[in-house]
């Protein structure tokens, strides 16, 4: 008999523990939101196995990826953050309440942030699956630089990655040869990269190559590369090999309930935002136009700060907008519209005015969660709350008198009606 799965309630559930997902759970954890953060595998994600990290603004001197997402961990520790090391199984996104499941338990929350992140994509050549990790072909210098000390390497790829990945490995190799498959003199790397690859007396490159086959006994001996001009079969004898040529979104498990790309990349706007309500997207997983670190910190805080707008916008809009103890007059106003402003104690007056009424005013300046609640995009408007249940919207002349009017209170019983419109 199947062991009945532990349900734990959660504010905010982060899936994924690198940059992104790290910075989320900061926010989150910081706006005192109860945050779950689980990560199937290693805190700090794919960060961490860079070794130099030159860009990320506030270390002039650089740092390591791993030292980097050390610091990230402890600071979302700090704010409450409980982390959960395994694997989720499967998500139910499309409800008011969303299902995250791993083996042991069912956590049930209000919003979940994805940032499940990507992993290492392979070359697909001959006999590749015989020789990966332990077996000759890596995918982390930082991991197996120092195993191959006076040794031949193969990097394949020219992107930053690879180009940056592949000098930290002539401090320990002998040689790195780097398979590019663009003409002579052309990678993909920054330029900054790509000079100083160019100087290195340890670095050698075999243009306009991808990789064949991969060839040996138990263990990697020769990486087959084949001229894309020539069709030529280059055997080249090597140690090991590593492979930098970019990433797989890991969505599959997200397949038919998020929106993504042709390629598996989760669509979402500038709020992070996915097509679900309550359901975020941060980090390498999602389209994007650079994939950063930088970049992932940003996502994560614009996520969080997302995450406790859209907890604190649900619980107002159920307790104070759609409430049916009493009718709400909902004024929705821009706060830099002077007209708007203006026209706030006029409504917030017949709301005191007729028996049985209050007036619950909500500025969009921040935020239009509310509004788009409602189904308002224009603005001022006033919803007309009865019984919790929307019966009017007031967009189109909106004063004092189209109010009451709309009220079934034309001949002004109210004293707070004075216009002529």
């Amino acid at each position: 008999m199947a062991r009945e799965k532990k349900v734990e309630q959660y504010d905010v559930v982060i899936i994924g523990g690198g940059a992104a997902g790290l910075t989320a759970g900061i926010y989150s954890g910081r706006a005192r939101l109860k945050t779950l953060l689980i990560e199937k595998s290693l805190v700090g994600g794919l960060a961490t196995y860079t070794n130099e990290m030159e860009n990320y603004p506030g270390f002039p001197e650089g740092t390591s990826g791993g030292g980097l997402m050390e610091l990230f961990h402890k600071q979302t520790k700090k704010f409450g953050v409980e982390f959960k090391l395994t694997d989720v199984k499967s998500v139910d996104l499309a409800g008011e309440v969303k299902v995250v499941e791993t083996f042991r338990n069912k956590f049930e929350a209000k919003v979940v942030i994805i940032a499940s992140g990507g992993r290492p994509r392979i070359t697909g050549a001959i006999n590749e699956d015989k020789y990966l990790f332990d077996k000759g072909i890596s995918f982390c210098a930082t991991c197996d630089a120092a195993s191959n000390t006076g040794k031949t390497v193969m990097v394949i790829g020219s992107g930053d990655a690879a180009i940056e990945e592949g000098m930290f490995l002539t401090k320990f190799a002998d040689k790195v040869i780097v398979s590019v498959m663009h003409d002579n003199g052309k990678m993909d790397c920054n330029e900054i990269a790509k000079a100083a690859a160019l100087d290195n007396p340890k670095m050698e490159f075999i243009w306009n190559t991808v990789t064949h086959e991969f060839r040996g006994e138990d263990e990697l001996e020769y990486v087959v590369l084949k001229n894309l001009k020539t069709e030529e079969l280059i055997p080249v004898k090597v140690d090991s090999c590593f492979e930098f040529i970019g990433y797989i979104p890991n969505t599959e498990m997200f397949k038919g309930q998020i929106d993504m790309t042709n390629r598996g990349y989760i669509l979402t706007n500038e709020k992070m935002e996915t097509n679900l309500a309550g359901v975020y997207s941060v980090g390498d997983v999602r389209e994007k136009f650079l994939r950063q670190v930088a970049t992932a910190v940003g996502d994560g805080a614009v996520a969080g700060f997302s995450a406790e707008k859209f907890i604190s916008e649900e619980e107002q809009f159920k307790s104070y907008i759609l409430r049916n103890d009493i009718d709400n007059l909902v004024y929705i106003y821009n706060g830099i519209d002077e007209a708007s402003r203006e026209l706030l104690p006029k409504v917030q007056q017949i709301g005191l005015d007729r028996e049985g009424y209050v007036c619950t005013p909500v500025d969009v300046y921040k935020s239009k969660g509310i509004a788009e609640k409602l189904g308002v995009d224009t603005f001022p408007c006033l919803v007309v709350v009865k019984d919790g249940k929307i019966v009017d919207k007031i967009d189109n002349d909106l004063c004092e008198s189209s109010i009451c009017q709309a009220l079934d209170a034309c001949e002004c019983s109210c004293s707070s009606c004075t216009c002529n419109c």
